[in-house]
């Protein structure tokens, strides 16, 4: 990182710049500031020379940001709160500042957790964004090389182990049919493996949990099928004898389609653990402690809902 010229800047002007720039008189920012009007003109000039710039210009008795006078605000107003925080270890206020978190997950991600999280952030603060991209086989590279900030995902014992994780809840699975095919309530080992499926390509091309577990037994399902969504496995099940194996939550959480039918899934399969999964270097960034709590409530607000 090349920081040749901020090494010369005294980081006290652009303090007193930005209260000059949002009070627009010398007067009002001295006085928030509890300087003299001279020193905060002086100061005012020392940042013009520093900028090469005019930044702010006296226009009908009140000042004008210039066009990079208005581009410093912008910045300083995202990094001097930033700045002070880490100086006095005060919390995020996302109220106050502002942050695009990017998140990665499944649709089942993004329904379960990523609708009560966009609700929840939007309450918090105007200036906050959230971006939800697919699960995909670089998603950890893009994790490592800085581009992710959390991933929420099924621990299936693929995720490399120098990340951290926190465990958000348990989750089971649910077989999806159309309704009217099977007159059961629940599918033996033997039923299951006989069936054809919808795969979910999830991760690595394959549903990795399920495929897993049977794996472990010396089982494989058929799979004439694969889609990339939990939400297509779904519908493709519709006027077909295919069997859908998606997470409880996320077939619960959809509107009821009188087409389809919910059928218990073998016990082989069990129940695993959702996590989210972030990054070491980013364990004591406050903005992301705070990203972290929100996605704790927002699993709880999910949960409240359905209730």
């Amino acid at each position: 990182m090349r920081v040749t010229q901020l090494r010369q800047a005294d980081l006290n002007l652009l303090v007193i710049f930005t209260a000059l720039a949002e009070e627009r008189s010398v007067s009002r920012a001295a006085e928030r500031l509890f300087l003299s009007q001279p020193a905060v003109t002086r100061a005012l000039q020392r940042t013009r020379e520093l900028f090469q710039d005019d930044l702010l210009v006296r226009v009908s008795g009140t000042y004008e940001l210039t066009p990079k006078g208005g581009q410093l605000l912008a910045e300083l107003e995202t990094a001097l709160p930033r700045l002070d925080r880490l100086l006095s270890g005060g919390d995020f206020n996302p109220a106050e500042e502002s942050s695009d978190f990017r998140v990665v997950g499944t649709d089942y991600a993004a329904r379960v957790i990523g609708v009560p999280l966009a609700q929840r952030m939007m309450k918090a603060g105007s200036n906050l964004a959230i971006e939800m991209t697919p699960l995909n086989d670089n998603s950890f590279e893009a994790m490592e090389r800085g581009r992710v900030d959390l991933i929420l995902h099924a621990d299936d014992g693929r995720i490399p182990a120098h990340f951290s994780r926190e465990v958000l809840f348990k989750e089971e699975f649910v077989c999806v049919v159309a309704k009217g095919v099977h007159s059961l309530s629940r599918f033996t080992l033997s039923q299951y493996l006989e069936g054809l499926h919808v795969g979910i390509a999830v991760f690595g091309g394959s549903q990795t949990i399920p495929d897993q577990r049977l794996a472990a037994g010396g089982y494989k399902r058929r799979c004439p099928v694969r889609v990339s969504h939990f939400a297509v496995a779904m519908n493709s099940v519709v006027g077909t004898s295919l069997i859908a194996t998606v997470p409880k939550r996320f077939a619960c959480a959809r509107p009821r389609d009188r087409r389809l039918a919910f059928l218990k899934p073998p016990k082989v399969l069990g129940v695993f653990d959702y996590v989210m999964i972030w990054h070491p270097r980013l364990e004591n960034d406050l903005a992301h402690k705070w990203l972290r709590q929100e996605v704790r409530l927002s699993c709880e607000m999910f949960a409240s809902q359905q209730d």
